[in-house]
C-alpha cells in the first residue's frame, strides 16, 4: 500500500529554454498535501524533470520519512531510469538521479508513468515555474492555482 503519492513534471519553453519544475504531494485519498515550483532560468526539458522528481520526494520525506511513496511522471526517461532498467547517460541527470535516490530509501519508492494527460496539476505548476523565470521572479505558491488541501 502506498501512504504518499508524488506527481512531479518539468518543462522547457525551447531546449534548452527557459525551464521549471512542479511537485506536488498527495495522501492515499488524493488530497493534496504539499506543492512546489521551481523556476529554474535556462535549462533542459530533462533536468527540469530530475528536479521536479527531487523536489517531490524532498516534500514527501518532509511530511513522512518513513513512508512509501509512489512516483507517478509523465516522462518516461526519469521513470525508467529512476526504476534501473534505463542507463543514465547524461552528467547533470546522473547527478539529480543521485540526489534524487539519496533522498528516500529506494525500498520506500515506486515508479509509475501515466499519460500527460493524468499530469495536469505537476504541469500546472512547471508551467508557473516557468511563468516565474521568464518574469525573473520567484514562484508565489499564494496565487498558484493548485492549492494544498490537506
Amino acid at each position: 500500500m502506498t501512504d504518499l503519492i508524488v506527481e512531479a513534471d518539468g518543462g522547457s519553453r525551447g531546449n534548452p529554454g527557459i525551464a521549471g519544475s512542479g511537485a506536488l504531494v498527495r495522501d492515499s485519498s488524493g488530497s493534496i498535501l504539499a506543492t512546489k515550483a521551481t523556476p529554474l532560468g535556462k535549462a533542459s526539458n530533462n533536468v527540469a524533470e530530475y528536479t521536479g522528481l527531487v523536489d517531490g520526494l524532498t516534500l514527501a520525506r518532509e511530511i513522512d520519512p518513513g513512508a512509501s511513496v509512489e512516483v507517478r511522471m509523465d516522462s518516461k526517461l526519469v521513470v525508467e531510469q529512476m526504476s534501473g532498467r534505463w542507463k543514465i547517460k547524461h552528467e547533470d541527470m546522473k547527478r539529480l538521479a543521485a540526489q534524487a535516490a539519496a533522498i528516500l530509501p529506494p525500498t520506500q519508492v515506486t515508479y509509475t508513468w501515466i499519460p500527460r494527460k493524468e499530469n495536469g496539476d505537476a504541469d500546472a505548476l512547471s508551467n508557473e515555474a516557468m511563468d516565474a523565470s521568464t518574469a525573473g521572479t520567484e514562484w508565489d505558491p499564494a496565487a498558484s492555482r493548485i492549492t494544498v488541501q490537506g
